[in-house]
């Protein structure tokens, strides 16, 4: 049996992290890369990739960035293009968007919106994933970042968010019945009540505006959060650099909560 340094390293793995530049994605970036493995953090900022670019590199983790809109599925194509016969061994499928919106007024370009940058991009990275490394011979894993809100909808005017977010785990739980048996170990994961620099801004804006429905959602939510803590994004990429490495070697389409316990309250 190998010993535990071996189960949880990464080296001589390359792993793609989508919405890498901040919150919940540089944090797993920087984990994985910890762990040994090259990152190819791709984001559609910039300057955010360029700042990640030259922090990691001074922390000894390797790492080639790669700005993408991953709404669009030209770009997606191009990305995967640009990879050719080094495509990643680990892809986390981690953007994603939550424009809050009351329900009746959700219009069309919100809900494309959210719609391609949650789900669609999930569903032609994973298609992308599968297909290259397939014509190459070799299986993969993959990370789909759903959220509590698909299982549990709690917060309101995320009705277009919660519907993106239900579909990742539908994607998730159908590849790995399809493509378990042909190397790809597929899994996703439910963050909830993570402290990021978006949730940051909509709980600001919510004071300043006071928006009396966000505002006691989030102390329903607190009050309801069994842990009593609200999450770090590192705690999701820790959680992440588990699934991936080969202590989950026989987890195939589970669906795991990172949420302080708050879908068992």
């Amino acid at each position: 049996m190998k010993n535990l340094e071996t189960l949880i390293s990464l080296s001589g793995k390359t792993c793609m992290v989508t919405g890498a530049g901040d919150g919940i994605g540089i944090a797993t970036a920087e984990i994985l890369g910890s762990a040994g493995a090259k990152i190819y953090a791709v984001d559609i900022r910039e300057d955010k990739l360029d700042k990640m670019k030259k922090d990691f590199s001074t922390k000894g983790i390797e790492i080639e960035v790669f700005k993408c809109d991953l709404s669009v599925k030209e770009e997606i194509d191009n990305l995967w293009q640009s990879l050719r016969n080094r495509e990643p061994d680990i892809l986390v499928n981690n953007v994603g968007i939550y424009p809050f919106r009351d329900f009746l007024e959700v219009d069309e370009e919100i809900l494309d919106k959210t719609i391609s940058v949650n789900l669609k991009s999930c569903f032609w990275m994973c298609q992308k994933m599968i297909k290259s490394n397939i014509k190459r011979g070799k299986g993969g894993i993959i990370v789909n970042v759903s959220s509590i809100e698909a299982l549990i909808p709690f917060v309101e005017g995320l009705v277009h968010y919660t519907s993106s977010k239900a579909g990742v785990i539908a994607i998730t739980r159908a590849l790995a019945k399809e493509y378990s048996n042909k190397g790809f170990r597929i899994n996703a994961i439910l963050p909830g009540g993570i402290v990021t620099r978006g949730t940051k801004v909509s709980a600001k804006n919510a004071i300043i505006e006071f928006d009396v429905k966000k505002l006691i959602s989030g102390i329903k939510f607190w009050n309801r959060l069994p842990s009593k803590r609200v999450g770090k994004p590192e705690d999701v990429g820790k959680v992440i650099l588990a699934i991936v490495s080969d202590l989950f070697s026989y987890v195939y389409g589970a669906i795991i909560p990172v949420d302080g316990g708050f879908l068992v309250s």
